[in-house]
């Protein structure tokens, strides 16, 4: 998708405006939209970079860069999020690819894991990513695991 202004920062590097936005975005998505009652403040963020994408001062897209051994033994995208409004338009495919390129630019090619919501299994795959494991339930959805390996 054309026209994303991407950035990616450290934490402690974003602004409170770009905090902000990511808060919005993804209690937007992940608690209103989806439903879902969860503590999305998971002392997390602070070790992660995170990626977001923007048109005109809007975030986009949002995913988070996840160091191994925070989540997992491997490196990690996760928060992975669009806009509705921007759904359907290729953010969500320019994200992983940017979410991806980033991943190995920063952690050097390693293998990457995921906990995938089951419904974007096949989403996932074109981006290399394989099943591992069985569809376990996370905040009232199926997910699965999921390994890149580089």
């Amino acid at each position: 998708m054309d026209g994303i202004v991407w950035k990616c920062k450290a934490f402690d590097t974003l602004t409170n405006f770009e905090l902000y936005d990511i808060i919005h975005l993804r209690n937007e998505v992940f608690v209103v939209e989806q439903k879902c009652v969860f503590q999305d403040a998971d002392n997390k963020d602070q070790q992660c970079f995170h990626l977001m994408g923007y048109i005109e001062n809007q975030l986009t897209a949002y995913a988070r860069l996840v160091p191994a051994g925070v989540s997992y033994n491997y490196v990690s995208i996760g928060r992975v999020v669009t806009s509705p409004l921007f759904r359907n338009a290729g953010a969500g495919k320019a994200l992983m690819q940017q979410a991806i390129e980033y991943c190995n630019l920063l952690f050097n090619k390693q293998t990457i894991k995921i906990g995938a919501q089951l419904y974007l299994k096949k989403f996932y795959e074109a981006f290399g990513f394989r099943q591992i494991g069985e569809v376990y339930d996370e905040d009232g959805i199926d997910h699965i695991y999921m390994l890149k390996e580089q």
